[in-house]
């Protein structure tokens, strides 16, 4: 390469990043230089922005073509960041599910009433939307054991313990083999489970929660009071109505 060659190279390079070359930045190998980083980052945040919108209106089962054009970005990006639809479909499942679970503890650690704290983690989670991206297996959760004869056992995970003694175990009742558009049962269902039973328990000791409710009902709330509706303040003003009508349903008649 001579030197007029160098030179034009750099101008053409300096023309792209706004007349100056960035730091780190190489005259061969542009590829790999900082700007194309800070892009792929970017383009990243686009895909899981996207990604979130699109399953929480149209479920797991959207495709991934929805996804690219969503984040108007074409879908062999999307493959390059998640090899496969299960891949993108668990990283947002745990992602929502973890933002579940702290939700859950910021409730426990910061209100003293149980009934507040069950309240306001139902009406934290339903106004994230997180509830639309729930995995179904978490949804599913003591519906096997619900069918068993110990009924108290039943309602809250920590108190699944076998008759032999065993000891409690949490855990996702009822998952199915994964599939493409179903995230896997260990995207962090254990850890929301235990703090969410923490909620049930204390709500039910205090009187002030149905003595049927579950875990299960619970999580099925959140899903169920966050519609996806197209204009945001319609969406907003929907599940806060609709929350308070399942709250009421939720509470003891003597509360």
């Amino acid at each position: 390469m001579n030197i007029s060659d160098f030179h034009g190279s750099v101008t053409a390079l300096s023309a792209e990043t706004g007349g100056r070359v960035m730091a780190g930045s190489t005259t061969h190998g542009v590829g790999r230089s900082t700007p194309l980083r800070v892009d792929a980052q970017r383009n990243l945040e686009h895909v899981l922005r996207a990604a979130r919108e699109v399953f929480g209106e149209l479920g797991y089962g959207a495709p991934m073509e929805d996804v690219a054009r969503r984040a108007r970005v074409g879908v062999g990006t999307v493959y390059r960041r998640f090899p496969s639809k299960d891949v993108l479909v668990r990283r947002i499942a745990e992602e929502e599910t973890a933002r579940l679970t702290e939700q859950a503890k910021s409730a426990l650690g910061q209100e003293e009433e149980p009934w507040q704290a069950l309240s306001r983690f139902l009406r934290t989670s339903v106004a994230s939307g997180a509830g639309r991206l729930l995995p179904p297996q978490v949804l599913r959760v003591g519906a096997a054991a619900e069918d068993e004869a110990d009924e108290a056992a039943a309602r809250v995970p920590q108190q699944r313990q076998a008759a032999a003694g065993g000891t409690a175990e949490l855990r996702v009742v009822g998952a199915r083999t994964t599939v493409e558009d179903e995230p896997s049962e260990d995207a962090g269902a254990g850890a929301l489970l235990e703090v969410v039973g923490r909620l049930v328990d204390r709500a039910r000791e205090a009187g002030e929660l149905r003595t049927d409710v579950t875990v299960a009902d619970v999580l099925l709330v959140i899903a169920t009071a966050a519609p996806a509706l197209p204009d945001p303040a319609q969406q907003a003003a929907a599940s806060a109505r609709l929350l308070d009508i399942l709250l009421e349903g939720l509470r003891s008649r003597s509360a």
